[in-house]
């Protein structure tokens, strides 16, 4: 029988001896009964009262490709601490033919092993909803004297020696002075750029990004508030920013606040790395500018007319030329022909895709030959102490070799042809207004967008997959880009 373990320490007992010494027992449980294992499940850090658990969630996925028969745990509290969470996952094991086994709590296989099972998983869910309250009730003790309770300690302040926010002399000038550009009105890409140009760090020593400025200017511990749950206490710390000055940058964070998906989705340039110069052959680099009445306009350029001044190749509106593309991709995945050429494409290269699978499936076949010449063999009376140990070598590569075969389909399981095709019948109904789907789009369909005076040439990510678009024709059509009418804008 085929298994595999699952570990977990939680967040209360973090050491990496934890893990060691279940796999440990798990695996001398698994060796004892004979059980093969195929792969390890490991969550660090991670409590069992909630069923987020990356590989928790990864383990019961792979249960359904029918690979293992077993789920071996240290103690069933590995698995979960909740009972309800543990009957859901075991049903979905269960539906999927595999058990989850104890390396070190007997659990009889009847009807008192039920019982038996019951009692542990009520014990673990007791247990840990009673460590739970005790740490909670301390944790709120601490809040109310307005203690440090855990996590990491904004950049201005420090913990002193009776676990109280202090002012840090060296660093709160620092967060000042951010709220100060801030509220003059720097961005925070610009505030970015000068804390890491002096080579200022956050209190883990790493460099600031924009998220790091982002939740510093909206920290209200900073004006002195005290926050653990649903425990609030102003002035509860040193207070290190003003609080009108706290006041202005919430308003302007306010206006601000749409501001970035706005300007994501008109300076997204989709074609990027992919749009070429029909004349030069590089690439058309996006750009904005204004002209003359205060209008923006973005646009492809080619990167010779930007620099080298060695192109007289005109300029091609961004919305007009993304367009074409995008109604090139959804008229191609619209046909059943090319989508059919598209599946069986990928089935063929999905089986060339691991070069170990079929060696594997071809030594075992060898294998199995083997055994069966060892066998026919000692049937005609040929039994020595050798043929023997050759018989038992061989039974040994042969359970190697299944289990490595295991593992390599739990890797890299193959799509059916139904699967591929139902994926990609789901682009049809692409919301082409969607910012991140039309990027999608052309990421997974196009290959290269060679844009010339009268033509566009797009080719798509499969083999003869080429569309000539005539711009004379787009222009006749009332599609067309007025871009010719458009003198060079000014640079923004």
């Amino acid at each position: 029988m085929n298994a595999v373990i699952y570990a977990r320490y939680s967040s209360e007992n973090q050491r990496e001896e934890s893990i060691e010494g279940q796999l440990r027992e798990c695996k001398a449980f698994a060796e004892k009964n004979n059980i093969k294992i195929l792969d390890t499940y490991i969550d660090r850090a991670l409590s069992a009262r909630t069923d987020n658990r990356p590989d928790f969630q990864r383990m019961i996925k792979d249960s359904g490709k029918k690979l293992f028969d077993y789920v071996i745990v240290w103690k069933l509290d590995r698995f979960s601490r909740d009972r309800l969470d543990s009957a859901h996952y075991k049903v979905i094991l269960k539906k999927n033919k595999v058990k989850v086994l104890s390396a070190t709590e007997a659990i009889a296989d009847d009807s008192t092993g039920i019982l038996v099972e019951s009692l542990l998983e009520g014990l673990a869910e007791y247990f840990s909803a009673d460590l739970s309250e005790k740490v909670i009730r301390g944790l709120v003790e601490n809040a109310l004297k307005c203690k440090y309770n855990g996590s990491s300690v904004p950049l201005g302040f420090v913990i002193d020696d009776e676990q109280h926010y202090q002012i840090d002399p060296v660093s709160a000038p620092i967060v000042l002075e951010i709220y100060n550009r801030y509220d003059r009105g720097a961005t925070i890409k610009e505030i970015v750029d000068i804390m890491n140009e002096r080579g200022i760090k956050t209190p883990r020593s790493k460099r600031m990004r924009i998220d790091i400025i982002t939740d510093i200017l909206k920290n209200r511990k900073y004006i002195g508030e005290y926050k653990y749950r649903e425990i609030v206490i102003p002035d509860g710390i040193p207070a290190i920013i003003p609080q009108d000055l706290f006041d202005r940058v919430q308003e302007r964070r306010a206006k601000n606040k749409k501001a970035p998906a706005r300007k994501k989705a008109e300076d997204d340039y989709l074609l990027t790395t992919k749009l070429f110069c029909g004349k030069d052959n590089v690439f058309m680099v996006g750009e904005s500018g204004t002209s003359r009445n205060k209008s923006v306009h973005r646009y492809y350029r080619c990167v010779n007319t930007k620099k080298k001044r060695l192109c007289d190749k005109k300029p091609v509106k961004k919305d007009y030329i993304e367009n074409l593309v995008i109604d090139a991709v959804m008229e191609m995945i619209q046909d059943d022909k090319i989508v059919g050429y598209i599946v069986d494409t990928v089935l063929s290269l999905q089986s060339q895709d691991s070069t170990s699978l079929p060696l594997l499936n071809r030594q075992l076949n060898e294998t199995n030959k083997a055994i069966e010449n060892m066998l026919n063999a000692i049937q005609q009376g040929v039994l020595t102490s050798s043929t023997k140990q050759r018989l038992d070598e061989l039974e040994t590569t042969k359970s190697e070799l299944e289990i490595s075969i295991l593992q390599e389909q739990m890797i890299k399981p193959l799509l059916t042809k139904e699967q591929i095709t139902f994926w990609i019948h789901r682009f049809r109904k692409t919301d082409i207004t969607n910012l991140d789907q039309r990027q999608r789009l052309i990421d997974i369909f196009v290959n290269t967008i060679y844009h010339y005076d009268d033509h566009l040439v797009i080719t798509f990510n499969y083999k003869d997959g080429t569309k000539i678009i005539s711009l004379q024709e787009v222009e006749a059509a009332g599609l067309g880009s007025d871009i010719k009418g458009l003198a060079v804008p000014k640079m923004i």
